[in-house]
């Protein structure tokens, strides 16, 4: 079966800005996290930011796929948290980043919106289906975010994160898919766990 290492270099070639990124947070180099996301979250960016946001959605439904039933009650690698409490949560805040992005885009951001509350777990008992069908929502949140959010790339986003601060409206976008990873992992660390083998393909847009 194999590594995690090795496995993110597969995902790589289907997601290259989103997984460079992430490598920071692999390798534990968080300051170059940023810098990886500011370079590489440009002008002309969200479209193809946002394929590969379908990559690695892909690769959350491919483990859950592969995951037996039992698992989903098993530590999900967050806090206290099962699987189906993580991947609820990543399936919420994959879409709520990007929406809020596309909102501030047009300069439709809300007026006095709080900060992002981060560690919101997703139900716990959740079942196979309800996971594939929250991630595949949020995929087609996403495809829709990110033709707003083109042409507002670089243009400022008012979403403030306890721990990220605040990103650009195309950074939001490509940043999205870094916290993707970060989930992504304790998966395959389960995965690994339990002795089943994952395979990934892109989450539907439409």
């Amino acid at each position: 079966m194999r590594a995690w290492r090795d496995e993110l270099d597969e995902l790589e070639f289907r997601a290259p800005d989103i997984v460079a990124a992430y490598r920071g947070i692999d390798e534990r180099r968080f300051l170059s996290v940023r810098r990886e996301v500011r370079r590489r979250a440009g002008s002309g960016s969200a479209e193809v930011v946002s394929r590969q946001l379908a990559a690695i959605g892909g690769a959350l439904a491919a483990a859950v796929r592969q995951l037996p039933g039992e698992a989903f009650s098993m530590p999900g690698g967050e806090a206290d948290w099962n699987v189906a409490q993580a991947v609820g949560h990543v399936a919420r805040a994959r879409a709520g980043l990007v929406l809020a992005a596309s909102l501030a885009a047009p300069g439709r951001f809300p007026r006095g919106a709080g900060p992002v509350v981060p560690g919101v777990p997703g139900p716990a008992d959740t079942d196979r289906q309800g996971m594939l069908d929250a991630l595949e929502r949020s995929q087609r949140t996403i495809a829709r975010s990110a033709t707003r959010i083109a042409g507002h790339e670089v243009d400022a986003c008012p979403l403030d994160h306890p721990l990220v601060g605040r990103l650009r409206c195309g950074e939001w976008l490509l940043f999205a898919g870094v916290h993707d990873c970060m989930h992504l992992e304790q998966l395959h660390r389960l995965t690994l766990q339990v002795g089943v083998a994952t395979g990934a393909a892109p989450l539907p847009t439409e």
